[in-house]
């Protein structure tokens, strides 16, 4: 039997007029319901065989309004996070999106960016500082019932309908074990600890992950150092420079965020490239070059492309009532014999 209109309106929680008028291209129903009508229409079958009755304009106005938020950092890992959502986007026809870039290490700015967001979008995807200005003007907007998405880096006591990364924790631990194998009976040594903002809760479950399992299995290995770079490859080279000055017996780095070129800058002008570990995270441009020279010995890889995804999958899910079911990213450790495919 062909599904009914009625068989609609209760599947997507609208009334059976509501449902009608959407079903028959009529006015006054917003984009949300339409959404969600039509998406609960589609899944039932309602169209099939049926396509050539239904002409609904191609413009924007049946299309979700969904905003993206990312640091606008010397950071290759977001530019692909950027471009992998607005290619997934177009392809899927249905959604109308921005991408906007601010200063992801003030908070300022960036709790005003989400606040001028009100009342534009649907759902909004943020990677985002977990800070009380951003905190509570992702409230705000959750008020209202913009539906938020956290991506990459989480944010505590947000009203968020799904966190879209890796595990933090677990990947600050998978770097502290990758250090306490490389230095199996190495004998004691001093680690530095780079890290972009601490403000970011990924970066610092990265840490907290990182320093636990140095303590359990390496307790030989001393960090001496511990600085936030600011994911600035000039400032990481600043840093390091200075770092390996203080510490000229320095044996591993571990960069919890971005800046490994300024890293990896500083240990070849030192010479010390093939003395001093380095493990960082992210299989970019850059870190594939870094492998490959022997320069970066591990990387720490999580998949810009599956988080596109997923995050657009969770905000149209919770827009329009569909069901979703969430897949992690995994994390993989690259060296420069299994380098992936750009």
């Amino acid at each position: 039997m062909r599904t009914t209109i009625q068989e609609i309106a209760q599947e997507a929680g609208v009334s059976t007029a509501t449902a009608d008028r959407v079903l028959n291209n009529r006015a006054n129903v917003s984009t949300r319901t339409k959404a969600s009508v039509l998406s609960v229409a589609t899944r039932l079958g309602y169209f099939e065989g049926r396509e050539s009755e239904f002409n609904f304009p191609a413009d924007d106005s049946t299309k979700l309004k969904l905003d993206f938020i990312l640091p606008t950092a010397r950071n290759q890992f977001m530019d692909v996070l950027r471009a992998e959502i607005e290619s997934q986007a177009a392809a899927r026809g249905n959604l109308q999106v921005r991408v906007f870039g601010v200063d992801g290490i003030n908070p300022r700015q960036l709790a005003e960016k989400v606040r001028a967001l009100e009342g534009q979008s649907d759902g909004i995807g943020i990677v985002a500082l977990d800070h009380p200005d951003v905190r509570e003007a992702i409230r705000s907007l959750a008020a209202r019932g913009t539906k938020i998405v956290t991506i990459v880096s989480d944010i505590s006591q947000v009203p968020r309908e799904a966190y879209i990364g890796i595990d933090n924790r677990a990947a600050g631990r998978l770097a502290g074990y990758l250090m306490h194998r490389f230095y199996a009976g190495g004998g004691s040594g001093k680690v530095a600890l780079f890290s972009g903002s601490l403000s970011y809760r990924g970066h610092e479950e990265r840490e907290m992950g990182f320093r636990h399992i140095l303590a359990e299995e390496s307790p030989h290995l001393q960090i001496v150092e511990q600085l936030e770079m600011m994911d600035d490859p000039d400032q990481a080279y600043q840093i390091s420079m200075q770092v390996l000055g203080r510490h000229p017996d320095l044996c591993a780095i571990y960069n919890v965020g971005a800046g490994n070129s300024g890293v990896a800058r500083a240990l070849r002008e030192l010479d010390l490239r093939r003395h001093i570990l380095l493990i960082g995270h992210e299989a970019t441009a850059d870190t594939r070059g870094l492998l490959l020279d022997g320069t970066l010995d591990a990387v720490i890889d999580q998949n810009p492309r599956v988080e596109a995804r997923e995050a657009l999958n969770a905000l149209e899910g919770a827009i329009t009532g569909k069901h979703f079911e969430k897949h992690a990213p995994r994390l993989q450790v690259v060296f420069r014999e299994n380098i992936p495919d750009a």
